[in-house]
C-alpha cells in the first residue's frame, strides 16, 4: 500500500490550532487542501492564519517564497461540506464530543467518494465508537497528531475494531510521506502516549497528595535525576489542567475505573478553581508578572564523610556510586555486618543508605535507614532525593546529604514514602508499556518511539527496562502493591512473564 499522492486533495474539518497545523503539514507536502468549519467565516480566517504561518517560515529562511506562494494557492476555505467531494483524505479536528464527530462523518459519507480515507484526530475518544454508525467503517482510522502539528514529528495511526488494514497502511504511509514519524496503535483508551504517560502525572499528583514533597521539588527531581525535559507539574500547567484532567478521566473511564488510572482530587480542585495553568495565569505555578519563583527544596551544604562502608553490590544503575565515591576521594571499606544480600552504604554513624525498593525507610529491621531515589544515570544526574526513616538521626541525614554533595549532586530531602519519586514513576511507566505491548496495543519499537517523540521522554520504556532489569521493576511494584493494597501498583502479568527466573 502506498501513500496518497501529493496532487490529490486533503480536507481538514475544524479550524482551531490543531486543524490549522494539520492543514499546514498537508500543504507543505504538496496537497491541495480544503479547510472547512461549521461556523461561518472561520475557514477563511483559518486559511489566512495558515498563510501567515507560511510567511513566518519564509522570514526565518525555512521556506522559499515561491514554495510559499504555491502552497497558499493550493489552500481553499470551503463554505459547505459538498466542496470536499474530491478529497482523497478528510481529517477531522473538531470538538472532543462523540456525537458531534459521528454526525460529521455520517454527513461526509454522503459527500466524498467511496475510496476517500476518513480520519479523526481525537486524542481520547474511541475510534471504533466514532466509526460505529458509518456505512463503510473499514476506511476510518485515527490520525492523532501532536500539538503543534507542523513541529512535532509523532503521529499515532490508530486502527479501530473494523478498520481495514489497507486503510491503516495508507494512513501510515501518508503520514510518513508528510515527513512525520508514524506509529501503529490499536484502538485502546489513550492509544499509546496518553495511556503509557499517565503515571508521569498520576504519581506526581499522588506524591503531592501524600505530602511527600512540593511540586517544584518533584519537578526538579524528575528533571535533574532522570533527564525529563519538563517536570510533571510544569507540563500539566503547559498542557492545561482541564485538558490533562479530561484525558486522565477519559482513560480511567475507558478502563472501567481501573485504580491504576484513578484521577487526582488535587487536580480536580485546581480545575474547579479555574487555575488551569499558563493559559489562566496560574496553575501549580504562578505565572503572573512579578510572581515569586517557586524553588525546589535543596539541602544546605553538609560536610562529606571521610569514609563509608559498602555492603555487597549496589543495585542496578546505583552500582556506579562505588566508583563515584572513590573518585570523590572518600575512603570506601567493606561492610561486614551480617545482613541481606542487597547492597547498601553504611554511613559513619551507622545508618544504612540504600536505593529505594518500594519499602519505606521507617521501621526497617536493619536499623536506622535512609533511602535514596533512582537515577537512570548517577554520573550525569545533578540532583538526588533522600527519604530518611523515622529512626534516622539529623546527623545521619547530614552524613547522607554530605556524601551525595561530595559527588557533585544537589540533594532534596523528602518525606518517607514507598518508591520515592523517580523509582515509582519510571517503574509504573515501564509496566504500563509492557502491558500495552502484551495486549497488542503497539510494538515495543513503536512504544519507545511514541514516548520519545510524543512527550520528549529521555528514553523509551523498554530501554529503561533493560537498564533496570524487569526483576527490579517487578520487585519494586510488588512491594508497593503490598504497601498500598489498593490495586494501583500491582505489576502486570506481562511484566511477570518477562522475568527469566521463577518466583
Amino acid at each position: 500500500m502506498t501513500a496518497i499522492e501529493a496532487g490529490r486533495a486533503v480536507a481538514v474539518v475544524g479550524t482551531g490550532t490543531m486543524g490549522q497545523g494539520i492543514a499546514q503539514v498537508a500543504l507543505v507536502a504538496g496537497h491541495p487542501v480544503r479547510l472547512y468549519d461549521a461556523v461561518p467565516g472561520r475557514a477563511g480566517e483559518a486559511a489566512s492564519a495558515v498563510g501567515r504561518r507560511l510567511d513566518r517560515l519564509v522570514e526565518k529562511g525555512r521556506m522559499e517564497p515561491a514554495v510559499r506562494d504555491a502552497a497558499r494557492a493550493r489552500l481553499t476555505p470551503a463554505t459547505a461540506l459538498d466542496e470536499l467531494a474530491d478529497a482523497a483524505l478528510v481529517v477531522e479536528a473538531i470538538v472532543e464530543e462523540p456525537g458531534a464527530k459521528q454526525k460529521l462523518f455520517a454527513a461526509l459519507e454522503d459527500v466524498v467518494g467511496a475510496d476517500c480515507l476518513l480520519a479523526t484526530n481525537t486524542s481520547s475518544l474511541s475510534v471504533t465508537a466514532v466509526a460505529g454508525a458509518l456505512r463503510l467503517p473499514g476506511r476510518f482510522v485515527g490520525l492523532h497528531f501532536f500539538n503543534p502539528a507542523p513541529l512535532l514529528p509523532l503521529v499515532e495511526v490508530v486502527s479501530g475494531f473494523r478498520t481495514d488494514p489497507a486503510a491503516a497502511a495508507t494512513a501510515y504511509e501518508t503520514a510518513a510521506a508528510w515527513g512525520k514519524s508514524p506509529v501503529r496503535s490499536a484502538d485502546t483508551p489513550g492509544f499509546i502516549v496518553n495511556r503509557i504517560a499517565r503515571p508521569y502525572y498520576a504519581e506526581a499528583l499522588r506524591l503531592y497528595e501524600e505530602r511527600a514533597a512540593d511540586p517544584a521539588t518533584i519537578d526538579a527531581v524528575l528533571r535533574e535525576s532522570c533527564g525529563f525535559r519538563m517536570g510533571p507539574f510544569e507540563l500539566m500547567d503547559l498542557i492545561g489542567q482541564d485538558v490533562n484532567e479530561a484525558v486522565t478521566r477519559s482513560v480511567w473511564e475507558g478502563f472501567f475505573q481501573d485504580p491504576k488510572f484513578t484521577p487526582s482530587l488535587a487536580q480536580r480542585q485546581l480545575v474547579a478553581s479555574g487555575l488551569l495553568g499558563r493559559k489562566s495565569g496560574r496553575g501549580w505555578y504562578d505565572y503572573a508578572e512579578g510572581a515569586a519563583e517557586q524553588l525546589p527544596h535543596t539541602a544546605e551544604p553538609c560536610p562529606a564523610p571521610e569514609t563509608v562502608a559498602v555492603h555487597a553490590k549496589l543495585a542496578g544503575p546505583s552500582a556506579v556510586l562505588r566508583e563515584l565515591i572513590d573518585e570523590a576521594g572518600i575512603k570506601v571499606t567493606r561492610d561486614r555486618t551480617p545482613s541481606e544480600s542487597t547492597g547498601y552504604i553504611r554511613l559513619p554513624g551507622g545508618a544504612r543508605l540504600a536505593l529505594t525498593d518500594g519499602y519505606p525507610a521507617t521501621g526497617d529491621v536493619s536499623g536506622p535507614t535512609i533511602r535514596f531515589d533512582l537515577a537512570l544515570d548517577y554520573r550525569s544526574a545533578t540532583r538526588i532525593a533522600l527519604a530518611p526513616g523515622a529512626e534516622a538521626s539529623p546527623e545521619d541525614v547530614r552524613e547522607a546529604v554530605g556524601l551525595f554533595q561530595a559527588l557533585g549532586k544537589k540533594v532534596s530531602v523528602i518525606e518517607d514514602v514507598p518508591g520515592m519519586i523517580v523509582a515509582r514513576t519510571v517503574a509504573m511507566i515501564v509496566d504500563f508499556a509492557a502491558d500495552a505491548e502484551a495486549r497488542g496495543v503497539a510494538s515495543r519499537e513503536d512504544i519507545d518511539t511514541a514516548m520519545r517523540l510524543g512527550v520528549n521522554y529521555p528514553g523509551g520504556p523498554s530501554e529503561w527496562a533493560e537498564k533496570l532489569g524487569n526483576h527490579w521493576v517487578w520487585d519494586l511494584l510488588d512491594t508497593m502493591h503490598v504497601q498500598y493494597a489498593n490495586g494501583r501498583y500491582g505489576p502486570s502479568w506481562a511484566l511477570r512473564r518477562s522475568l527469566k527466573t521463577p518466583y
